[in-house]
């Protein structure tokens, strides 16, 4: 039978992150692989859930209200002017806007990737026939190179997604590197395809995210897809949407009605009531993820990791294992679970360009309570040697 699957079904892989998670499940280890957070969602968000079900919100829905709010937010954070009714398509989750914007190309149509990205883009790209094209950021700090990226346009180019801030780096990209990126997609006529889940999550001094689509002229070229996933510690109830001009948003729309119909209705319903949060509770979160990011940081650096850049944004960190480390990254975590019992994510499957180094990296999500980062830390630090390295590096 499996001579009968198509082509794009044969090249699918399992999630390693997904996979590495069951691990954990199974062997009891510490999760700090999937980006989910294991404390609880905000109490007046979660209560609006369960009064949406018991007041029967529980058929096929499209929550309109969704849509103003998520307008009004683009007018106070980026001075965007979006029409809620024609410029918005609400979807299960910032997985499907996206899938369904990718399936709006042609097959042949290149799309335009930094690398290291997260692994899903490629696969709806693949599953919509079009063409990945990578442009490799530069480490230790993720800088986007110029010439690498106006290397990667041809006349097959149709869009470039940007992830920003970036998983697995949590690189921010400055308006020296979002100038240049629009620059060359208004010269090349070509579309954005930006995932912006992070967009509250970012740190030091509370530097306000940036929308690619906020930069002149490129408001009519982008397509902006998020999510209620990240900002409200709700990954599992796939409410997102993506924003763009009305004829593409449209599409985006009908090709989400196709695979799905609607977001989970009474998701839809308890999303009024996350995105009226106020002020203060972003910047309560922002707050709170940055302590435990330092928490983190001073772990993985202090026990023998090469840890030079801070993430500026997400929830992650991507930590290097130093030159002496004999182990390559998908044995480091295979020990580690062992030895520590907590588990991370190689960094090689965030890698699609060539290098020495891709399979070099770990990413660790610090997107958990203080008991499992405590907890964490406590394992990890009874593996220490005597010049208290970790052991396994």
């Amino acid at each position: 039978m499996e001579a009968k699957l198509s082509s794009v079904a044969k090249t699918l892989k399992p999630s390693p992150i997904q996979q590495l998670s069951y691990l954990a499940e199974r062997s009891n280890a510490i999760n700090l692989a999937e980006g989910f957070p294991d404390f609880p969602a905000p109490p007046n968000i979660k209560a609006a859930a369960v009064s949406a079900i018991t007041s029967d919100f529980n058929q096929y829905r499209h929550v309109q209200g969704i849509c103003d709010l998520v307008a009004d937010k683009m007018k106070q954070m980026h001075g965007l002017d979006v029409d809620p009714v024609t410029d918005i398509a609400i979807c299960c989750g910032q997985t499907e806007a996206f899938a369904a914007t990718m399936f709006a190309i042609n097959p042949g149509d290149e799309v335009i990737l930094f690398d290291p990205c997260f692994e899903t883009y490629e696969t709806c790209i693949l599953m919509a026939g079009g063409v990945p094209v990578y442009v490799a950021l530069d480490p230790p700090y993720w800088r986007l190179d110029e010439v690498k990226l106006s290397d990667a346009f041809t006349a097959k180019t149709k869009a470039l997604v940007l992830n920003s801030p970036h998983n697995p780096t949590g690189k921010v990209f400055n308006m020296e590197e979002l100038q240049m990126i629009a620059g060359y997609c208004i010269t090349k006529d070509c579309i954005v395809v930006t995932d912006e889940v992070y967009e509250h999550i970012t740190y030091d001094n509370e530097k306000p995210h940036i929308s690619l689509a906020s930069l002149p002229e490129m408001q009519t070229r982008t397509i902006i897809t998020s999510s209620l996933s990240k900002t409200y510690s709700v990954t599992g109830w796939r409410v997102g949407w993506a924003i763009g001009p009305s004829c593409i948003a449209f599409a985006i729309r009908n090709i989400h009605a196709k695979l799905t119909d609607s977001a989970p209705a009474p998701f839809q319903e308890a999303a009024l009531t996350a995105l009226k949060s106020p002020p203060e509770y972003y910047k309560s979160l922002r707050k709170d993820y940055e302590g435990k990011r330092d928490f983190v940081f001073k772990l993985l650096g202090d026990v023998g990791f090469q840890v030079q850049f801070m993430p500026m944004g997400s929830f992650f960190i991507f930590a290097a294992l130093p030159d002496t480390c004999k182990l390559m990254d998908v044995e480091f975590v295979e020990e580690l679970i062992k030895e520590a019992g907590v588990v991370a994510v190689p960094g090689c499957g965030f890698f699609h360009t060539s290098s020495e180094k891709h399979n070099r990296y770990i990413r660790f999500a610090f997107c958990k309570g203080h008991a499992t980062l405590t907890s964490a830390a406590h394992n990890i630090q009874q593996l220490l040697d005597a010049s208290g390295r970790l052991n396994l590096l």
